[in-house]
């Protein structure tokens, strides 16, 4: 399904539990993904996020088993809360510079999630957000930033993108 570029958002549960859908790409006028908007839509395997998006919200993309990849552009500011909570087979997570928040609980229970990168730009990461991922989970981070200190500060693999130095905490 093509969401065309004349919606500016996505409401409020406007997608949620729709279990045939399996792919989603996102217009370009799209600037925020609403609340449970996603929900439980449990063959979705492929969603496209565009530019244009400044906010992920509560529970987006929530039990969305099938999603197996996802990359958030640097223009989503912040991630709420749950908003890919329990997508079990969750297994690349990529965020892009110019992302600054990450809610609690955002990846919670993604127990499939082993490859996370995050950016520089990240000024906060909430209470649980990476909880219950995969234990060989790996989290790519550059030197010295937020999530360096976040990594090291919960325990979590992590490598630097310019050296690919590996590091264990």
């Amino acid at each position: 399904m093509t969401i065309p570029d004349s919606v500016t958002s996505i409401d409020y549960g406007a997608f949620g539990y729709c279990s045939a859908l399996t792919s989603v790409t996102i217009g370009s006028g799209v600037t925020s993904i609403g609340d449970r908007a996603f929900l439980s839509c449990t063959s979705l395997s492929s969603v496209t996020i565009p530019d244009s998006v400044t906010f992920i919200d509560y529970g987006a993309f929530g039990y969305c088993t099938s999603l197996t990849s996802i990359s958030i552009p640097g223009s989503v500011s912040s991630i709420g809360d749950s908003a890919f909570y329990g997508c079990t087979g969750l297994t690349s997570v990529t965020i892009g510079e110019g992302t600054s928040f990450i809610d609690a609980g955002a990846f919670y229970s993604c127990s499939a999630l082993n490859d996370v990168t995050l950016p520089a730009s990240l000024t906060t990461i909430g209470k649980n957000a990476f909880t219950y991922i995969s234990p060989s989970a790996v989290f790519t981070v550059p030197a010295g930033s937020y999530a360096h200190e976040w990594c090291e500060k919960n325990g979590h693999t992590y490598i630097f993108p310019e050296s690919l130095d590996w590091l264990f905490y």
